[in-house]
């Protein structure tokens, strides 16, 4: 296989190795959210409780719950954008792949060129060697 081919496949595998890290970076924070999204329902089913069994608690509730709605909006607006993420990093790896899967096709069919080109060679060479003997 020729040197630039190698060079290629190396640089191609780089990168669809490095995506491969990202896209598990975005699945990691995207679990996260999810799970800090099911802390602040557990946290207001407390807070909930809390209520029924404590009036002082009762009145604060309202005020709790109003500030709750705010950071479950923005726990679920960093899970679409992590999901959007995701999915970008998913069409960026499966290009890179496509783009790797091209290179290697195009290093074999060289190599497969080279070795029937050796082998036409090879067999020109014992056909001359053959006639040589003969003559």
């Amino acid at each position: 296989m020729t040197t630039w081919a190698n060079s290629l496949i190396r640089i191609s595998t780089y990168e669809v190795e490095t995506l491969q890290k990202r896209l598990a970076d975005i699945a990691d924070r995207r679990a996260a959210a999810h799970i800090r999204l099911g802390v602040l329902d557990a946290e207001a089913e407390i807070e909930r409780d809390r209520a029924r069994a404590d009036p002082s608690a009762q009145m604060m509730l309202n005020a709790y719950l109003n500030g709750w709605k705010a950071r479950k909006g923005a726990a679920e607006g960093d899970v679409v954008v992590l999901e959007a993420e995701e999915a970008g990093a998913r069409d960026a790896l499966s290009g890179a792949f496509e783009e790797l899967k091209k290179f290697e096709h195009v290093a074999e069919a060289t190599r497969l060129k080279a070795l029937v080109a050796a082998t036409k060679r090879e067999n020109a060479a014992f056909d001359e060697i053959a006639l040589r003997r003969r003559a």
